[in-house]
């Protein structure tokens, strides 16, 4: 709605994990070369954590184009929320297997006949998993006993689990103490500190077509990142949210105001923001003090 206005060819804050949009932060760039490496080597086991909104979605994406690029074959786990015999018909079915998918032992032999036939002709394969926090034990355990499948040279099943740091935690547990073990590699995302976030606000709108960010001032740049506490998916969403608002306002300037209700109208909440609260002469009527700009902003 708002990118001829502003003069863009794409939308640069879309909540979806497009990887033409992946900022390569240290970290982010840390992270992709770690699956890439882990699953080009043959390393087994690599884990992929981070807190909500850090853009876990949008690696594996970027990892997924390499595994193409490089004719990788892969099976991709998107919904973790599985039954065994679920999880077992979906790898039968992104690889393609020639087997009855209802029958777990049947599709077992044809993954491990598939397995070493591509490992003989030194091809890799791969099982990626989002979410895998959600993981139910019984479905985890069978990706453990998965990792099993291998050769006097390495892995023949590359296994890259995605998840938020409950994953870590179930990782941890002492009955997954033999899965712990057979990690080879991890990464983690964190939030961005608020130089990245100035920088990831400013490429994306590079990439959508605007060359020279002028829309959001220093000010505002630096209240964003509190406001959304480094958290990409958010700052994606307040982004968004203020160039519609400015769009209807007429302005090529995002201001405090706009932002204030944004953050508003997201129920957004920041360290040091003061809450609703009811007028002493009215116990019906709702208001909000007037708001309070981290870090003495104007």
């Amino acid at each position: 709605m708002y990118k001829a206005f502003f003069g863009l060819k794409q939308n640069p804050f879309n909540l979806s994990p497009d990887p033409a949009f992946l900022y390569r932060s240290f970290q982010h760039e840390e992270a992709l070369a770690n699956l890439i490496y882990g699953v080009h080597s043959r390393k087994g086991f690599i884990v992929l954590t981070g807190e909500v909104g850090t853009g876990k979605t949008t690696l594996l994406e970027c990892l997924r184009d390499f595994l193409v690029s490089q004719r990788i074959e892969f099976a991709y786990v998107f919904n973790s929320r599985l039954t065994v015999e679920q999880f077992f018909d979906m790898i039968a079915y992104d690889l393609n297997l020639n087997c009855r998918r209802e029958s777990k032992t049947e599709v077992l032999f044809a993954l491990n006949e598939l397995l070493i036939s591509r490992a003989n002709a030194g091809l890799t394969t791969a099982l990626l998993v989002d979410e895998a926090q959600n993981l139910d034990w019984n479905v985890l355990e069978e990706i453990r006993l998965l990792g099993n499948l291998e050769t006097r040279v390495g892995k023949l099943l590359q296994i890259v689990l995605a998840g938020q740091p409950e994953l870590d935690r179930k990782l941890d547990a002492p009955d997954f103490r033999q899965l712990k073990q057979r990690v080879a590699l991890r990464c983690t995302l964190n939030p961005f500190q608020e130089a990245d976030t100035v920088e990831y606000i400013r490429s994306r709108l590079e990439k959508a077509g605007l060359a020279e960010q002028t829309i959001f001032p220093p000010e505002i740049l630096a209240e964003i990142h509190y406001r959304a506490q480094g958290v990409p998916r958010v700052i994606n969403a307040i982004c968004d949210n203020c160039l519609l608002t400015a769009f209807a306002a007429e302005s090529k300037t995002v201001t405090m105001e706009f932002l204030e209700e944004v953050t508003q109208d997201l129920r957004l909440e920041w360290p040091g923001r003061r809450p609703y609260r009811v007028r002493p002469e009215s116990s019906e009527t709702p208001f909000r003090s007037e708001p309070q700009f981290s870090r003495g902003l104007k």
